[in-house]
């Protein structure tokens, strides 16, 4: 059986000063020695990740963090990375030896609460000094939950994660759907599946595995064909599908060839939707009509890959974009955790549809657009808008159509 993959789940990061136990407690929550322990401060250099399964929460990620306190120029760039690990967290762990509450501390949890992430306050090493009675009545008033641990002796792990369960947030329990509302069950799907040279040997890449096994969870069934066999794929059913599901990159072709009576969408708008926010998304793609020659777009591409001939990212859609505006973009690419952080030199940014990421991370870069004042688009979106089918795109959306709609007739409506 494959594990989940880290886009299923629950991201527990794990935050505190150099030295305060922080490898200690994440060897004792998974019962096994994943990160190294040392008494010398900052032996964690990088973030540590360590899936596993904490029922009845289900699968988890821990991602153990540098200390914040790390100084020096490489203790800097130790300090950045673990700074990207507050992007992509769903439950934070602020961790302090218990005697030791101070600027660091608060800052982190601080820190948190602006992102609305939910946190839990890990006091270590309490064999040793336990927390004053004013840290425990701060916390009790802010409503912020608070655990003592030994964790080098494996104690207060059960009282830690009976905090980990109630902390889980709702979205996560409750995740939204990727397809399984766009059809009744019985109904069939056509997803379209090109082969080319992104296509990975002898699999099938995750946003169509995922799809596939949501429509088998929900009682529908699915027929899969490559982009030059979909029109006599659809010759041979006697009755046309409820939905067309196609890679962006075939979305012209698929579009002509689908009846208009059928809905049709991309395996892209559909993560745009359970990972983001599609209203926001809509707003974007509009900022397509906006852009000049000479303007900047960041394309931001969540998996980091070798570039091959017409990359998606890097090739095609600069290619669409410029084709759209009429004249020459400058176009900046980044790659994995890597975002910049003065996003206001660029009048757009074009994110893929990040299907190995949580959503979390994506919801924080879509903030920190709307901080900038920047729109941000999703990759099936802009294939679709500069193509002239966005409104057939969302068509599976009601009221992502509708947001659009009423955009279109007003561009200067909110």
């Amino acid at each position: 059986m494959r594990p989940a993959p880290k886009s299923f789940r629950l991201h527990i990061g794990l935050f505190g000063r150099r030295n305060v136990g922080k490898s200690s407690l994440l060897n004792a929550m998974t019962r096994q020695q994943v990160s190294i322990v040392s008494e010398v401060a900052g032996t964690t250099t990088d973030p540590v990740e360590k899936p596993m399964e904490l029922l009845p929460i289900g699968p988890v990620l821990f991602i153990d963090t540098a200390g914040v306190d790390d100084v020096g120029a490489l203790g800097q760039l130790r300090v950045e990375k673990t700074r990207q690990v507050f992007d992509r967290t769903d439950v934070g762990l602020v961790i302090a030896a218990a005697g030791e509450w101070g600027e660091f501390e608060k800052r982190i949890l601080e820190e948190l609460r602006q992102r609305e992430v939910p946190a839990i306050v890990v006091l270590n090493k309490s064999d040793i000094a336990h927390a004053s009675p004013q840290l425990i009545e701060t916390l009790k008033a802010a409503n912020v939950p608070w655990v003592e641990t030994v964790a080098s002796a494996g104690r207060g792990m059960f009282e830690l994660r009976e905090a980990l369960i109630r902390a889980a947030p709702e979205e996560f329990i409750n995740a939204p759907p990727l397809i399984a509302d766009l059809l009744p069950p019985g109904e069939l799907a056509v997803l379209v599946v090109p082969i080319d040279k992104e296509a990975p040997k002898g699999r099938l890449i995750q946003p169509q595995v995922q799809t596939m096994r949501e429509l088998l969870d929900a009682g529908c069934c699915f027929m899969v064909a490559r982009d030059w066999e979909f029109r006599g794929a659809l010759a041979r059913l006697n009755r046309p599908p409820a939905l067309v599901v196609t890679d962006s990159q075939a979305f012209a072709k698929v579009a002509a060839e689908t009846p208009r009576s059928v809905k049709m969408t991309s395996f892209s708008i559909l993560f745009a939707r359970q990972k983001g926010d599609l209203s926001q998304f809509v707003h974007g793609a509009l900022a397509i009509e906006r852009l000049r020659a000479g303007d900047r777009v960041l394309v931001a591409e969540a998996c980091s890959h070798h570039p091959i001939a017409d990359d998606i990212g890097r090739v095609k859609i600069p290619r669409w974009l410029r084709q759209y505006v009429g004249g020459d973009l400058q176009v900046d690419t980044t790659q994995g955790h890597d975002f910049p952080t003065d996003l206001k030199r660029y009048r757009l940014v074009i994110h893929c549809g990040a299907c190995m990421w949580n959503r979390r991370e994506v919801l924080t870069r879509m903030l920190c657009c709307r901080q900038a004042d920047v729109p941000i688009c999703n990759y099936g979106m802009t294939i679709a808008y500069t193509l002239g089918i966005f409104d057939r795109a969302l068509e599976p959306f009601p009221s992502a159509l509708e947001t659009y709609r009423r955009l279109k007739a007003c561009p200067t409506s909110p």
